[in-house]
């Protein structure tokens, strides 16, 4: 069976034990639980020893992953320590500019999330998703705007190039690839805007702040109706090699597709 990429990763601050209780509830398909920025610095050892008691109590039914610190940090030796034993589905590395920084993540015994955050991680981008231990890219929006000096913040007109070289790249080393946060967390309309740009842009799914972005992430990443009408019109008329389908020119890929897509909306 195909293991699909989440579409929706929602990350929850490992020192705020309300969000890691009401998380169990949520319909996200990856919770991240965050040992770096949403955790202030005098709480740290506060958020690791709560991730500990909740990944050990399990959320049944998602996968989960945890944000640890960045490589270099003084945090990091910590929050690896604090991991010994878990069952993780990924961890998640901010701050990867070169596969050199996935350094002491590597042994850990989870996939990796390489947050891609600096134009420098930009053009190293396709050397991370290559990197064996690396199963998805994330993009590292917030700091990458900030890096690139945009006056008007998140403007991601600015960032598209950076922005579809991530998805180049993972496609490129055959990972996934996941959109950043949208930080107007009462712009209901922006979110769905937003998230349905990131899958036309390509990207598998896309990273959330907030409990009220689930939901109409998880509707933005998943097949349509027409959609799934559309690819089981073209499965059923397929007969093989190129042919003319409801006016234009389809071939085993596009098949191929449509049958990938089907999976999705009966998984």
């Amino acid at each position: 069976m195909t293991i699909f990429a989440p579409r929706s990763l929602l990350y929850v601050p490992g020192s705020n034990a309300r969000a890691l209780e009401k998380a169990q509830g949520l319909a996200a398909d990856m919770l991240i639980i965050d040992l770096e920025d949403a955790v202030p610095a005098d709480r740290k050892d506060d958020a690791r020893a709560a991730m500990r008691a909740a990944v050990s109590a399990g959320f049944p039914g998602k996968r989960v992953a945890v944000r640890i610190n960045g490589t270099g940090s003084a945090e990091q030796a910590a929050d690896i320590a604090a991991l010994s034993g878990l069952a993780l589905d990924a961890i998640v590395l901010p701050k990867v500019d070169a596969p050199t920084d996935l350094g002491p993540a590597r042994g850990l015994g989870a996939p990796l999330f390489a947050m891609i955050e600096t134009p420098v991680a930009i053009y190293a981008a396709r050397d991370i998703a290559a990197d064996p231990a690396v199963a998805g890219l994330i993009a590292g929006l917030n700091d990458l705007a900030h890096e690139l000096k945009l006056p008007d913040g998140m403007d991601r007109g600015a960032m598209s190039h950076a922005i579809q070289a991530i998805v180049l790249a993972a496609r490129a080393g055959s990972i996934w690839c996941f959109d950043g946060v949208y930080n107007a967390i009462d712009d209901a309309t922006g979110f769905a805007a937003e998230a349905g740009e990131g899958r036309r842009l390509g990207f598998d799914g896309k990273t959330l702040i907030h409990p009220s972005q689930v939901d109409p992430c998880n509707r933005a990443f998943a097949p349509s109706a027409r959609e799934i009408s559309a690819a089981e019109a073209l499965v059923a008329a397929a007969i093989g090699g190129a042919q003319r389908h409801e006016g234009r020119m389809i071939e085993d890929m596009h098949v191929a597709a449509a049958r990938t897509l089907l999976e999705r909306a009966g998984r």
